[in-house]
């Protein structure tokens, strides 16, 4: 009984049992990872000066909000360029007219005119221009801003003698920024010739296309030149049938401007009065 008591009011104490690690939440993993990625990304997608630019937060933003595809987030959209194509008469009146011996009309300047700027319109929209068609008197023209505008005309349906073939090209005299106008105009001259194989007829561009009425009424940082693109007498065969050449050339001399391609520069030939 003694010893029985003694090991009763004597107990041997208890061993405690180890404490078992507890697993981190799942969470804090995906948090931790989640973190790090988004500053691999950042350090990555930006260049340092970026990085410590004033739009970090909203660039941060962007990063963090759910956008469709792939770096959409990253990609900012470019804007599109806007161009002017006037087709010459148009809305105004005829032009010059071409008649047959039974004097039957048969062909109108205007028409011709529009005709080819509807095709430059098309060909320059399906690039990725904002391409507007314009009327000669257009209201829109007042004040009008864009990368370029060209005027597209034709020259007379009378026989002059057989030297009245070929095109012309003049750039405005108001222009605020004389050497990107030459620019165009070389543009223009050597593409349409190259596409057409007309050649340049300096020798009858005149006074009035120089000071063309468009040049006055849009903005003057607004690059712009009037092209004829032939005689409706002697080129009548590649005007009419061919036109699409024709428009072609014209809208490569005008992506030569906007792309900043090699041309040779237009010497200014003396106009007749």
């Amino acid at each position: 009984m003694e010893s029985t008591k003694a090991q009763t009011s004597n107990p041997l104490p208890r061993s405690r049992p180890k404490p078992v690690p507890r697993p981190r939440p799942l969470s804090a993993f995906v948090t931790t990872l989640g973190t790090a990625i988004l500053l691999a990304t950042l350090f990555t997608a930006w260049t340092p000066n970026s990085l410590f630019a004033s739009n970090l937060q909203e660039q941060l933003r962007l990063i963090l909000t759910p956008q469709p595809g792939v770096n959409a987030a990253l990609t900012t959209p470019q804007p599109q360029l806007q161009i002017g194509i006037v087709a010459g008469h148009n809305g105004n009146d005829s032009g010059t007219v071409c008649t047959d011996e039974n004097a039957q009309v048969t062909l109108t300047e205007a028409d011709l005119n529009l005709k080819i700027a509807m095709l430059v319109r098309d060909s320059l929209a399906a690039q990725g221009f904002r391409v507007d068609l314009l009327n000669e008197f257009d209201t829109r023209l007042n004040g009008y801003r864009a990368v370029a505008l060209v005027s597209i005309h034709n020259d007379s349906c009378e026989y002059v003698n057989d030297q009245a073939t070929g095109f012309k090209v003049a750039a405005s005299m108001e222009t605020r920024d004389v050497n990107r106008a030459q620019r165009l105009t070389a543009c223009l001259t050597d593409r349409y010739g190259h596409s057409t194989g007309l050649t340049f007829h300096a020798g009858s561009i005149t006074g009035d296309m120089r000071e063309y009425h468009a040049f006055s009424e849009i903005d003057p940082n607004t690059i712009t030149a009037i092209i004829e693109t032939g005689f409706m007498y002697l080129d009548r065969e590649i005007l009419t049938k061919e036109t699409g050449r024709v428009a072609e050339g014209v809208t490569q001399g005008i992506l030569c401007f906007i792309n900043n391609e090699s041309v040779l520069p237009t010497i200014s030939p003396t106009f007749a009065p």
